[in-house]
């Protein structure tokens, strides 16, 4: 059972994660470093009227004691800030007393820290300062050739309220981004939880064996090709699922027909009124079952062994023109009980990489099927041959041949091409193909009207004569 919420919530929250990161970046890059721009230019320009008004002290006559009030009055206007003359004693501790001040208070004792800095150090001093809870940029320096201290101080709250709304505004807009990524990612999530829902369900379909409902999704991302990739497996699920139906009711059907014959002629058999000749007649087709019968089984244990992977296949040199002989040795009293005529074609230098008892095997359903598809008088041509760097084994007939509608599933499972021809289980075509594929090789086709031609084509070897290796 998935977790409430599941990834439509995972989605969501990465999303908000995601913008509120952003934007969380965003705020501590610009607004501290937008507080120190706009505090910095203005103290920048207070440094510049503090040398400036420097310039003008040492160059000013202060005899008379209120000349260095206007001075300061004037300064204070010109800089748009207060404007102080402090003189200094020490040198330690060092102290300061106001000489003069645009704002009043001359006499009084100061400890102003950045004037104090300037006076120890005789070097420009810049720094901001609160006073009764307000704040204020200053910049300190010493004055030539007094050695009296010029402070100027204004204050900075225009600036740092520009700041403040800077960041109302940026909180305002985390807050709408926020609001509008946890809308569109909940309803991106949803669609693809959805999705995801669906190939869930599909999945489970398949699990349970149901392979009728196509698994449907229209995207072109990953999701979609998973659920195509899901489609493709449901249809050869499907496909497999139906072959094996298939295969059970077939395997049924033709072992149930040779047990009911066996055991009708069992049947038959115990009657004790049966003359001789009859009960030899039952007991010769009682057996011609049990053949079938044994011929079915091993072809279902190939069968079952090849599906399983178990089929042990040798790699051997094999002379096709030794095999070819002896499968015509062993089909000759069958064909001549059948009318048909048997025909040898050897090649010496067909030599196969493969194994020597599933190519008689193979041989043994190809020709099989020409005696027992073909009517008395036909010609059934088995031969060896070293064609192109393969070696062949080729079963041929003068036969009606095969329609090109049976042609095309002839390899198939129990697949029997109906007529007054027909038997067996229709398995040979379909395990001799299997084999010559385990050993590299193929079992093709060519029919036509009067001439059908069965080739198994093999791996070919180098021929061996006497000491000699000849590849060809």
């Amino acid at each position: 059972m998935s977790l409430p919420g599941g990834i439509r919530t995972t989605l969501a929250v990465a999303l908000l994660l995601i913008v509120g990161g952003a934007l969380g970046g965003a705020y501590l890059m610009v607004v501290p470093s937008l507080e120190r721009r706009l505090v910095d230019d203005r103290v920048d320009e207070l440094q510049r009227d503090a040398l400036s008004t420097a310039y003008s002290y040492a160059r000013t006559d202060f005899s008379d004691p209120l000349s260095l009030d206007a001075f300061v009055d004037a300064t204070s206007l010109l800089s748009n800030a207060r404007t102080i003359v402090f003189q200094v004693f020490g040198p330690s501790p060092i102290s300061l007393r106001t000489l003069a001040d645009s704002a009043g208070g001359a006499g009084s004792a100061s400890d102003d820290p950045v004037a104090l800095e300037a006076a120890r150090t005789t070097q420009i001093t810049r720094g901001r300062v609160e006073r009764r809870g307000r704040p204020f940029g200053q910049v300190a320096v010493q004055l030539f050739p007094s050695g009296n201290v010029l402070l100027l101080s204004t204050p900075i709250e225009d600036q740092l309220a520009t700041v403040r709304v800077v960041k109302r505004r940026l909180l305002y807009a985390t807050g709408v981004a926020l609001a509008i990524a946890a809308i569109l990612g909940s309803a991106a999530a949803t669609l693809h939880a959805r999705r995801i829902r669906r190939l869930e369900r599909a999945a489970d379909r398949i699990a349970k064996g149901r392979f009728d409902e196509p698994v449907v999704d229209l995207g072109d991302d990953e999701l979609g090709e998973l659920a195509a990739t899901f489609e493709r497996m449901r249809v050869q699920l499907a496909q497999l699922d139906t072959a094996r139906k298939e295969f059970v009711a077939n395997a049924s059907h033709e072992l149930r027909t040779p047990l009911f014959s066996l055991a009708g002629f069992l049947e038959l058999m115990a009657d004790e009124d049966l003359d001789e000749e009859t009960r030899a007649g039952f007991l010769a087709t009682t057996r011609e079952q049990v053949e079938r019968l044994t011929k079915l089984a091993a072809d279902l244990l190939d069968l079952s062994r090849m599906d399983a992977g178990r089929l042990r296949v040798e790699q051997e040199e094999v002379v096709l023109a030794d095999a070819v002989r002896a499968l015509v040795d062993e089909l000759t009293p069958l064909a001549e009980s059948t009318g048909h005529v048997l025909v040898l074609e050897t090649d010496p230098e067909a030599w196969a990489l493969a194994d020597e008892e599933r190519v008689l095997q193979i041989g043994r359903a190809l020709a099989g099927n020409a005696l027992a598809h073909t009517p008395p008088g036909t010609e059934i041509r088995i031969a060896a041959a070293r064609s192109q760097g393969r070696a062949e084994l080729t079963v041929s007939d003068d036969g009606p041949g095969i329609p090109r509608e049976h042609a095309e599933r002839i390899f198939d499972r129990f697949y029997r091409v109906e007529g007054p021809h027909a038997s067996g289980s229709g398995l040979g075509l379909a395990i001799a193909r299997e084999l010559a594929e385990r050993m590299g090789g193929t079992v093709e086709l060519a029919s036509a009207r009067g001439r059908t031609t069965f080739t198994l084509s093999l791996p070919a070897t180098p021929v061996v004569t006497g000491e000699l290796a000849v590849s060809t």
